[in-house]
């Protein structure tokens, strides 16, 4: 049955608006193009839509041609604001957007272990408001926050969890109370990651993968068929709680020492880079562990490019484009407002989507030195990851594991292809591994994101009813 003509002009608003989202500011001809609508229906949705007060004009195309059909039209960006906030065991990174998903403010608030429940929560919401005020934002219309730990399916609460500070919990409540207008939404923090890196980052082309959170703790993210997969208590991907062989004890229900977790955590990171020799920081954390991880990547590329350069193992070619280099340290480590400034440069929402990654392939495991201690210590370390990885590759069979967080970035195509060789010598299950690109940041790109995406089911609803 034909959809009726009031049905018509949803679909086609609601696809122009998404054009407008996704590629920037169009004429209504190049509406017309993508939409393969005739010219009069174009013409219609764009008098709608701007009566709506969705889009407007934005400027004039570089056309020879003036007039109406020159017009650039994009959405209204400051129709709404979002605020995006990474819940962290030592703190929160906040930002503020537009609609369209462009960052106008960003803070990062340290809270103290010892910060009792009331204060650590008061900074945290005293830092979105003010970062709210920064950003020039009078309200703010949906709010997404990332927090570790497991989101109630039924209420979409964080639920209590061993070891995590009680003010993530009461976090949300208290945003709801004192921003009564903004829709707050809490989700788990590996979850965001995977939705980031499915869009704007190493899985741009994969609908099915799972991303492997390698940070301060360990954990995934399930997407199947282009759908993020929670579980029926919202513990999907929970993999620091798998138990495996090489440690001293089997995980309980309240701690997951013993498990993947006492394998790849930053800890475990930190106590194996100190036995092969490496210098470690005296506390490990995500940022901690990310950079033990990626001095080691820096050293046996060095030893590389001693032994090998003039066979083009990593040539001037892979030097220059920062394989993981002295430049991409410098841009990937995560300092105080690392997330946040990361998050803020992480791509334009309004963009066009880049290319799909390279494959891994161009770092061979079998060129990282086994008898440097560096190249011994990454060995070690893809062999524990490939244990956690090939018994989710075994139950799932994704096709592709993203290596996520702060470690699995800084680890970069070296890490990954090491994973992936053992992953093969493991499984008869074909996987790519892929080295994250957006590393801790993609909590806090992700929790932007999704705030977009209801913010703009809702706005663009009015387009739906007429």
């Amino acid at each position: 049955m034909p959809a009726s003509p009031s049905t018509a002009r949803a679909i086609n608003d609601r696809l122009a608006l998404r054009l407008l989202q996704q590629e920037g500011p169009l004429t209504a001809g190049q509406l017309k193009q993508l939409t393969g609508l005739s010219r009069p229906t174009v013409a219609d949705l764009v008098e709608r839509l701007t009566a709506a007060g969705l889009i407007t004009v934005v400027g004039e195309s570089g056309e020879q041609r003036r007039g109406p059909n020159a017009r650039l039209y994009g959405i209204v960006a400051d129709r709404a604001h979002l605020a995006a906030l990474d819940v962290r065991t030592e703190g929160v990174f906040v930002l503020v957007s537009d609609l369209v998903g462009r960052v106008l403010a960003e803070a990062s608030v340290p809270i103290g272990g010892d910060t009792g429940t009331g204060p650590a929560v008061e900074q945290a919401v005293a830092a979105v408001e003010r970062t709210a005020k920064e950003a020039g934002a009078d309200r703010l219309h949906t709010v997404g926050i990332g927090a570790p730990g497991l989101i109630d399916p039924a209420t979409g609460d964080l639920r209590d969890s061993g070891g995590l500070p009680e003010w993530h919990r009461s976090l949300s409540t208290a945003l709801q109370q004192r921003l009564p207008e903004a829709r707050v939404t809490v989700e788990n923090e590996t979850n965001l990651a995977a939705v980031a890196e499915q869009r704007e980052g190493a899985a741009r082309d994969r609908d099915t993968f799972v991303l492997l959170w390698l940070g301060h703790g360990v954990g995934a993210a399930v997407v199947l068929d282009g759908t993020l997969r929670r579980g029926a208590s919202g513990g999907t991907g929970e993999i620091g709680f798998l138990p495996v062989p090489g440690t001293d004890s089997l995980p309980s229900a309240k701690d997951c020492a013993g498990g993947f977790h006492s394998l790849t955590g930053a800890a475990a990171i930190g106590a194996l880079a100190a036995d092969h020799g490496l210098p470690v920081p005296a506390m490990m954390d995500g940022p901690a562990a990310a950079a033990v991880v990626r001095g080691a990547v820096t050293a046996v590329q060095q030893a590389l490019g001693e032994r090998g350069a003039a066979e083009g193992v990593l040539g001037e070619r892979d030097t220059a484009e920062g394989v993981l280099g002295e430049r991409g340290a410098a841009e990937k480590a995560p300092g105080e407002r690392g997330a946040a400034k990361e998050a803020a440069h992480a791509g334009e929402a309004s963009g066009p989507s880049p290319a799909a990654p390279a494959p891994v392939g161009t770092v061979p495991a079998g060129t990282v030195p086994a008898d440097h201690p560096a190249g011994r210590f990454l060995h070690a370390l893809a062999e524990r990851i490939a244990v956690g990885a090939a018994s989710v590759v075994a139950v799932l069979d994704p096709g592709c594991v993203v290596l996520g967080g702060e470690a699995g970035q800084a680890g970069g195509p070296v890490l990954a292809s090491l994973v992936q060789e053992r992953l093969r010598r493991m499984s008869p299950l074909r996987t790519e591994v892929r080295a994250g690109t957006l590393g801790g940041a993609a909590v806090l790109r992700g929790a932007l994101l999704t705030a977009r995406d209801r913010a703009q089911d809702e706005i663009f609803a009015p387009a739906d009813r007429t």
